[in-house]
Order: structure tokens, then C-alpha cells, then sequence
């Protein structure tokens, strides 16, 4: 059956490199699939695998994703009633919590319970920005070696309630969460797309999925 992978256009992320990079991946592996980008509700029903890129501020990003007709709604059908392969990333990965702290309090999906918080910054620079390793702790991504460098871009971290939705972790100035799941929905704090080799092997994983 051909994949049909559609990544979210709501105004924030950066939806070109990530389309790119997917078609990358589909193109040498030589998989029975394609990826297009839309901020069209039907087109997300229609998908095998959907992703939620963002970038910017949390308030912003769950705005834009509202004021879309209907596409609450739609995502919402994908993920959780049909349970279909979901892949956030960056600010696409917090807005899976319940709630943010970022330039006051607002809510999230609640797809994943945690609250969106704002990393230390005592003795470090923010945003965190550049390349940091990921430790997987669990699942099923190919992460190799075990501890391997990714690209961040970001000042608040998902403070995940539950241990086991936590897939890997990162460290800078405290560990957070780098890797998230709950059965079907995986969100990544850092950018596949901006990780070289590594990252196409991620996104890999999840068009496998």
C-alpha cells in the first residue's frame, strides 16, 4: 500500500526542509511513497502518516493550528481515534502537552500529559542551540551509535508526567526529554531535517512505522 505522508502547513515551521528531507529518504530507499505539504483538514484524514513541524513561540503555533478550519478536529481524528502514525517536531512536539508556560500559561493538545517549562539558564546560553547528543532510554528508533548528535533550536523543554512516554534524553543545563511517544504519536525536540545523516535515519523510523 503506497504511504501517503502530509506535513502540516499552519503558518509556523519549516515545512520546505522538512518536505525535502522526507522525499529524501522515500527516494533512496525506494519506498511506495510520497509527501506533500497541506493545510487542508480533508487531506489530513486522506493520510497514512501525518507531521506537525513548529517553530517560534508555543502560543503562536497553537493559534495557528486553531484557526485553521477544522483541523483540530482533523489531527485529532488522525492521532487518536485512529490511532495513524503522528510525528511532531520542535514547537510541532510541545504543543502535543497539556499545557505551556512560555509568555504565560496556554493549553495544548493533551495528547501527552507534561507541561512545557522553560530550560535553566543560571550558566548557559538560550536558545540551546546547535548540536547535542540524544540518549535513547527505549523504543524502536534507530539511534546509532546509542548517544548520538542532533540539531536544537529551542528555550523551553516538555516536562513529561510519565517515565515510560520518555524515549531519549538530552542534557544542557538539566536532562530533558529529546524523544517522546505514546503509542502512536512521536514528537522530537530537536530538527530531523537539520541532522544530517542521523536525522534521515529518524525520519526513516517513521515512515516505517
Amino acid at each position: 500500500m503506497k504511504k501517503n505522508i502530509t506535513i502540516i502547513d499552519y503558518g509556523s515551521g519549516n515545512v520546505l526542509s522538512a518536505k525535502q528531507s522526507f522525499a529524501k529518504v522515500i527516494k533512496t530507499n525506494n519506498y511506495n511513497a510520497e509527501v506533500n505539504i497541506s493545510g487542508d483538514p480533508d487531506i489530513i484524514k486522506q493520510s497514512t502518516h501525518v507531521v506537525l513541524p513548529g517553530q517560534g513561540a508555543f502560543e503562536t503555533c497553537i493559534s495557528g493550528l486553531k484557526s485553521t478550519s477544522g483541523m483540530i478536529q482533523a489531527i485529532n481524528e488522525f492521532a487518536i481515534e485512529k490511532k495513524k502514525p503522528f510525528f511532531g517536531i520542535c514547537v510541532g512536539m510541545q504543543l502535543l502537552a497539556d499545557n505551556s508556560e512560555e509568555n504565560g500559561n496556554h493549553n495544548g493538545l493533551g495528547w501527552i500529559s507534561g507541561t512545557i517549562k522553560k530550560l535553566p539558564s543560571k550558566q548557559l546560553k538560550l536558545p540551546h542551540m546547535g548540536w547535542n547528543s540524544v540518549n535513547l532510554v527505549r523504543g524502536n528508533f534507530k539511534i546509532k551509535p546509542k548517544e548520538t548528535d542532533y540539531y536544537f533550536v529551542h528555550s523551553y523543554y516538555f516536562d513529561c508526567n510519565n517515565r515510560e512516554n520518555i524515549l531519549a534524553k538530552t542534557n544542557y543545563g538539566i536532562s530533558f526529554p529529546s524523544i517522546i511517544n505514546k503509542e502512536n504519536i512521536y514528537g522530537l525536540q530537536f530538527h530531523p531535517e537539520k541532522s544530517s545523516d542521523q536525522g534521515l535515519d529518524i525520519i526513516k523510523s517513521f515512515i516505517e512505522l
